[in-house]
């Protein structure tokens, strides 16, 4: 009845199910604009903290914004720096170093913020704070407040700052607690424009102007996209598709080779969020922020560009450390299981460590490991100052924030510091912890997960009839809002092949020319050129449709995300033949830097990997949106 409802007021059949499959029950769910935004009264200590900023800029006190280094924290200071400059605010900002610094307001970022010409009378902290009791106890020692704008989730004890605007803290109402740091960010710039406005002052902006920032970042740091936060991320998708934003946006786009006036989240997350984050991993994040914020469309290009560099060296570095996790991963896996406990799914989660990685990629190779073998995965490497520092991704339905604090409290010393979400956290442990730090999260996963967890899972929604392949139905699609929790349409199609060739700078992507009914269809499989030669005539692909414009030619492309073993049995021996490639590479590791070290290792050491098991679950509906479930058997 969904489905039915939904296209009675003017959704599009295709569009009415894929809403459907996503629990959305009235249009209104996803068609809300700025003024259905939840009101910023409902966000603790949002319009006392505004009220305070606003007395600051009366008393031209200095207000210092203290970032994160990542794009929800660069695009959070960017929110805050625009509207404080553009209220006549005296501020600055200043983004802790990833290496030197560490996470967070430190007692060291503070010192050296209080060393400072002019020395700020105002902290206020964006995307961190939450968790910084120390660095906020020293910065009340040297006669600074703080003000902290955090979404983190908060700890027991909170720091004595003057005041607190984060929805995940004690006695906030605010619905929304998938909120951003940008977001937060963007609820206080508000107040405070609103307060200014009430005083007859001059408040520069009108805060839906921002809210470029707020989609960029909500997006990169992949929150879950409830209500609220599509409306955020749609006003901004608006003003960036009309270039009614800053000119950093439109130069990032440019040099991810995104066309601006059609932006897409997807977009956003593969293309202008790694550009910003890789500032952060490999550089500084203040030339992130000053891309971002420079009103000169020059230098934003320059800035841009320098990003763009910056973000290939990284991919660079990832591919060398991916491959070296995947190896040490597949020797963790090899350990011996204790006694009682054997099974068919062996380890539950990897932590793998050497000490020359590089801290600014350890949580993306973290991602992608999990991704790989679907299982908790936490990627660390040695810190600056002797301790081992590292970045964990979680599967669905494993809280990591919560088995952190349960390691912390049954295993007092091994976590120095710690703080993240459900699928994401960081931590610190002590340098000749690693093992017990190890053994301690794998005892939580082998209680806690379930062998339904335990199996990946590939929602779809079922077959794209030949008829929806055009231009204007995929364009449609594609300017949606999707992410996590709203999850961009997959389809499962038999595509006829015509052609198929390795392609890329490196020789590691296949490209096939298909397709479906008389529709011609290009399909693409980033990083599979080693499956080319077991392409045949015919191949069952899950796959996002998107569209590639090249020199005024738009081509319907297909975005292969799966291709099914079982059914397409042509790629069996060549998957085949890449597990045994990294069985090889696993085994030829024994005893080396990629060996994860003491513990107990099974009986036989050579390996037999086998991937763990995929169901693809199809979500494809009938014209009430009812669910369909199909089961498919995957290697």
């Amino acid at each position: 009845m969904a489905a039915i409802r939904m296209r009675q007021s003017g959704v599009g059949e295709m569009l009415a199910r894929i809403y459907a499959a996503r629990g959305v029950r009235d249009i209104k769910e996803v068609r809300g604009g700025y003024a259905d935004l939840l009101p910023v009264q409902s966000m603790k200590n949002a319009q006392a903290m505004a009220s305070h900023l606003a007395d600051c800029v009366v008393a031209r006190k200095r207000v210092l914004i203290v970032s994160d280094y990542d794009c929800d924290g660069a695009t959070a200071c960017a929110v805050l720096v625009m509207a404080f400059g553009g209220a006549g605010m005296n501020c600055g900002y200043m983004v802790p170093d990833r290496i030197k610094h560490g996470y967070g307001l430190t007692p060291a970022i503070v010192d050296e913020a209080a060393a400072l010409d002019p020395k700020p009378d105002v902290i206020i902290t964006v995307d961190n704070g939450i968790s910084s009791i120390a660095g906020v106890d020293r910065a009340n020692e040297l006669g600074i407040e703080v003000l902290v704008t955090d979404h983190h989730l908060a700890p027991d004890v909170l720091p004595k700052a003057k005041l607190i605007v984060n929805p995940n803290q004690a006695g906030c109402d605010f619905p929304s607690k998938n909120i951003a740091g940008c977001g937060v960010a963007w609820y206080v710039a508000r107040a405070f424009l609103e307060e200014m406005r009430s005083r007859g002052m001059d408040p520069g902006f009108d805060p839906s102007e921002l809210l470029s920032y707020v989609a960029l970042g909500t997006v990169a740091d992949v929150v879950k996209l409830d209500r609220n936060n599509r409306i955020l991320v749609n006003e901004g998708l608006k003003l960036i598709r009309q270039e009614q934003c800053a000119p950093g946006v439109i130069a990032l786009a440019a040099v991810s080779g995104k066309d601006v006036k059609n932006l897409t989240c997807s977009d956003i997350g593969f293309g202008l969020g790694p550009r910003i984050n890789a500032a952060g991993r490999l550089a500084h994040m203040g030339a992130g922020i000053e891309c971002l914020t420079t009103l000169d469309p020059e230098r934003a290009a320059a800035l841009a560009r320098n990003l763009n560099e910056t973000n290939e060296e990284r991919k660079e570095i990832q591919r060398g450390i991916g491959d070296q996790a995947l190896i040490q991963a597949l020797r963790l896996m090899s350990r011996e299981t204790p006694a009682g406990d054997q099974d068919e799914y062996g380890r539950r989660s990897l932590v793998v460590f050497n000490k020359e990685w590089h801290e600014g990629v350890v949580g993306v190779v973290a991602g992608r490991l999990k991704e790989d073998r679907h299982r908790p995965t936490v990627v660390m490497t040695m810190a600056h100052d002797n301790t081992i520092k590292g970045s964990g991704r979680s599967i669905p339905g494993f809280h990591l924030k919560h088995a952190l604090d349960e390691i912390n409290a049954k295993h007092p010393g091994v976590l120095l510091k710690f703080g993240g979400h459900a699928m994401a956290a960081g931590m610190t442990i002590a340098k000749d912890k690693l093992e017990e730090f190890r053994e301690a999260l794998e005892a939580i996963c082998r209680r806690d997960l379930t062998p339904e967890m335990l199996t990946k899972r590939l929602m779809h929604d079922g077959e794209l009839p030949a008829a929806c392949f055009n231009v204007s139905l995929i364009h449609q699609l594609s300017q949606e809002v999707w992410g996590q929790g709203f999850e961009e349409p997959v389809f499962l199609n038999r595509f006829s092949i015509a052609d198929s060739r390795v392609i890329g700078q490196d020789k590691t992507h296949l490209k096939m020319t298909a397709k479906v009914g008389s529709v011609d269809v290009d399909v693409m499989a980033f990083g599979q050129a080693d499956l080319a030669e077991g392409v045949a005539s015919e191949m069952t692909v899950a796959f996002k449709p998107q569209l590639n414009t090249f020199r005024g030619q738009t081509k319907l492309t297909a975005l292969v995300d799966l291709m099914p073993e079982d059914l397409n049995p042509s790629l069996s021996p060549h998957l085949r033949e890449r597990e045994a490639l990294a069985s090889e590479a696993a085994n030829a590791s024994a005893g080396t830097s990629m060996d994860p070290g003491p513990g107990r290792q099974s009986a036989s050491p050579a390996l037999d990997i086998v991937p763990a098991e995929l169901v693809v679950t199809a979500a494809a509906q009938s014209s009430n949106g009812a669910r369909r479930q199909r089961r498919l058997s995957l290697r």
